[in-house]
């Protein structure tokens, strides 16, 4: 059935609910609101609670919301009493079906409320915006980590790659859609209509999206590529408007230069695997001749972790490495050849030791890219200085941009590696700059 048509059934129910269930006590607080519709036994009445209910929040004050959303965490749990009983019947009997009624049992109530919201109609476009404000909210109020966990199980869930439809965005994509485009690039600004038009319009460039049901002509996640003749070593060839086209039919080479996740209130629901694998198999079934697929990635997280591997003597950095460090901390001084001359060679090093030696606590890489992409199965294929002298590509990693390959035939097994130990698949131009030192 149409999005349309499901969403005007969805309606006539919340209208019919409406009716039922009368208006809304002013009184009641958000919380009061949400136990009212947990309450609901009816379908129309609890359809038309759970439109009336996000109303009400999503036109709250902040501190009226942040406020729902601490008492949700704390007092939406499991239902105590019920859940020891369970426990104690399935001690007794070690049957599967008191065990299947544990499990049940054992969730919390949050999750019920968050289901009931969803159907309501544009529940699952509100409740990501809802998410969003956990996770603004999260780190002064530890309490909400339970309940993003109940966010981000089921909208895993609804978001899961059967929902998702992938669309090639061209310059004959609607208007509104390519306006989005041009806000969402969260990589390399799109600076007009002109530029975009160069990234999507070009017979050598190709973008890529995902949509949901639930976002109609809304992005959740795109990506951008460029058809070449060779692996880049930097942005700007790719992002220039006037540069020699290559054929797509003569091209051997995909390079995905920008993914961008669109909205915020889905971030670490990973949608990004399915895309790039999407794509892989778009292109490779419209471009045959295609041989590799890398992408050319930042490295967000470098300078601020050298500066403070710098500080530490006993830290992953050679004497020479934390001087080299020193002399490139202006954001800027990587622009001034002759001043960073002396540092560039050791700069490469430094990034290599960043992204394949430094890790967090469970062991997986601290630059997020780098944990995207290597938990896709891809592997580190080189390091490449002088590949982006934005103000953010110097700001955050002195301009160095990376390669990580997509071998076909290497994926899965470069996937388990890491998901097991955290291992960073890596080629050997990289193993030399870590022999190094």
């Amino acid at each position: 059935m149409p999005t349309g048509l499901i969403n005007d059934f969805f309606s006539r129910i919340t209208d019919a609910g409406r009716s039922l269930i009368g208006p809304s006590a002013p009184d009641l607080t958000l919380l009061e609101e949400a136990l009212e519709l947990l309450g609901s036994i009816g379908e129309a009445s609890s359809v038309a609670r759970a439109r009336i209910f996000l109303d009400r929040y999503l036109t709250a004050s902040d501190a009226d919301r942040r406020a729902f959303l601490v008492d949700a965490a704390e007092r939406l749990g499991p239902d105590r009493a019920a859940l020891e009983t369970a426990m104690t019947r399935y001690q007794k009997s070690g049957s599967e079906a008191d065990a299947r009624a544990l499990h049940f049992l054992s969730e919390p109530r949050s999750q019920e409320l968050i289901r009931r919201l969803n159907r309501a109609p544009g529940g699952t476009r509100d409740l990501v915006a809802m998410r969003n404000d956990l996770l603004r909210w999260q780190r002064d109020e530890p309490s909400l980590k339970g309940l993003d966990e109940d966010f981000r199980h089921l909208l895993a869930s609804w978001f899961n790659r059967g929902f998702l439809q992938i669309e090639r965005i061209d310059w004959d994509t609607p208007a509104s859609t390519l306006e989005k485009i041009i806000r969402y690039e969260a990589v390399h600004l799109i600076s007009g209509w002109e530029d975009l038009r160069h990234r999507v319009g070009a017979p050598d460039r190709r973008l890529y999206a995902f949509f949901h049901p639930a976002f109609p002509g809304e992005p959740l996640i795109f990506v951008e590529v460029a058809l070449t003749d060779r692996i880049p070593e930097a942005i700007g060839p790719i992002l220039v408007t006037e540069r020699p086209q290559v054929d797509p039919a003569q091209a051997k080479t995909a390079v995905f230069y920008s993914i961008s996740n669109c909205q915020s209130g889905l971030r670490g629901i990973n949608f990004g695997n399915f895309l790039i694998k999407q794509v892989v198999e778009e292109l490779s079934r419209e471009f045959p001749g295609l041989t590799t697929f890398v992408t050319l990635s930042p490295v967000p997280g470098l300078r601020d972790w050298a500066a403070g591997e710098a500080a530490n003597p006993d830290g992953l950095l050679t004497e020479q490495q934390r001087e080299a460090v020193a002399m490139l901390s202006p954001a800027d001084l990587y622009m001034d050849v002759e001043a960073a001359a002396g540092a560039a060679e050791t700069l490469g090093r430094i990034a290599a030791r960043y992204l394949v030696e430094a890790k967090r606590l469970d062991s997986l890489p601290i630059d997020p890219v780098a944990r995207f992409h290597l938990g896709n199965g891809a592997r580190l294929e080189r390091v490449n200085l002088s590949a982006d002298l934005s103000a953010r590509g110097l700001s955050n990693a002195w301009g160095v941009m990376v390669n990580y390959l997509y071998d076909l035939d290497d994926i899965e097994r470069n996937h388990e590696a890491y998901a097991k130990t955290g291992e960073v698949a890596h080629a050997p131009p990289v193993r030399r700059l870590l022999r190094q030192g």
